[in-house]
């Protein structure tokens, strides 16, 4: 609850500026939360600002007390992130855009910059593999982010269920990534053994995992273990080939 929690995209613009290579992404951001044309425009800039390395990684949120202290009706939630994706997309593509839905509607709208990827930002959805996420995930996304840890057996029933919708939209099932978190292991003494988690990663692999998150949390204490760790890390998913 104390931890700093900043705010997403003002972090990634910061980022940007100080790498060349990693892509930017959130997981997840609120998107009900945050009105569509500011959060098409967000997103859109950090994508130039960066030459093209944003992800948006979203989700409908959980937390009821939040939507309320906005003035967001919580029950909606669903309905306004997939009219904001709707706009978004639309916004990102042309130029004058038009769109309309129950919550967001606009005609011959211009917003620039528009995104440096093709196809506007590679949209991921996070949560359960649920009817609505599924369709979602089918319409938007090139990505699910499931929420649970990649060793639990959910996981492949919901990448199935999202094959099986892709097939039905005449989507290619490969087409789909999948991120999931690598389950952390203790060693002894209770504290978090790093080449005992990243052993994990083969069968993140087989269960058709194509990310892995690995927090710093738990593993990095002070700025300067950060690059050892990352090197680490990256040493272990080479080793995957």
């Amino acid at each position: 609850i104390d931890e700093p929690w900043g705010e997403p995209l003002t972090l990634l613009a910061a980022i940007a500026q100080a790498t060349s290579r990693v892509r930017l992404g959130t997981s997840v951001l609120l998107a009900p939360l945050r009105p569509a044309l500011l959060l098409a425009k967000q997103a859109a800039t950090l994508d130039v600002l960066s030459g093209g390395r944003r992800d948006l990684g979203i989700g409908s949120g959980w937390h009821e007390e939040e939507f309320e202290a906005s003035g967001v009706d919580f029950r909606s939630r669903g309905s306004r992130m997939n009219d904001a994706l709707g706009a978004c997309r639309a916004l990102w593509r042309d130029s004058p855009a038009r769109f309309e839905s129950e919550t967001v509607a606009f005609r011959a709208l211009r917003s620039h910059p528009q995104p440096l990827q093709p196809g506007g930002i590679p949209i991921w959805v996070g949560g359960d593999a649920n009817p609505r996420n599924v369709a979602r995930i089918t319409e938007y996304g090139v990505g699910w982010m499931p929420i649970l840890l990649g060793s639990a057996p959910e996981l492949q029933d919901g990448i199935a269920r999202i094959h099986e919708s892709f097939r039905a939209a005449g989507r290619d099932p490969a087409e789909l990534q999948v991120r999931a978190g690598l389950a952390p292991v203790f060693d002894g003494a209770r504290k978090l053994d790093l080449d005992a988690s990243l052993a994990g990663l083969p069968a993140l692999a087989e269960r058709g995992v194509t990310l892995a998150g690995v927090g710093l949390e738990g593993f990095v204490r002070r700025q300067e273990e950060v690059r050892g760790f990352i090197e680490r890390v990256g040493a272990a998913a080479r080793a995957l080939g």
